[in-house]
């Protein structure tokens, strides 16, 4: 809500009435496209440079 009615500056009935289509749209439209998510790769690497110390 934060985002949409404050920096978003949408109307509140505006703001609700979006679908989960149109929110995506909009959002990536003004702050471009989120980072694809960590493969497991990523996460293997992750786990080898900081072990939980067992």
């Amino acid at each position: 809500m934060v985002l949409g009615l404050g920096r978003l500056r949408l109307r509140p009935r505006d703001f609700w009435a979006l679908s989960l289509c149109e929110w995506r749209a909009l959002v990536e439209g003004h702050f471009g496209r989120a980072a694809p998510p960590m493969t497991r790769g990523d996460l293997d690497a992750l786990m080898k440079a900081y072990p939980d110390g067992e």
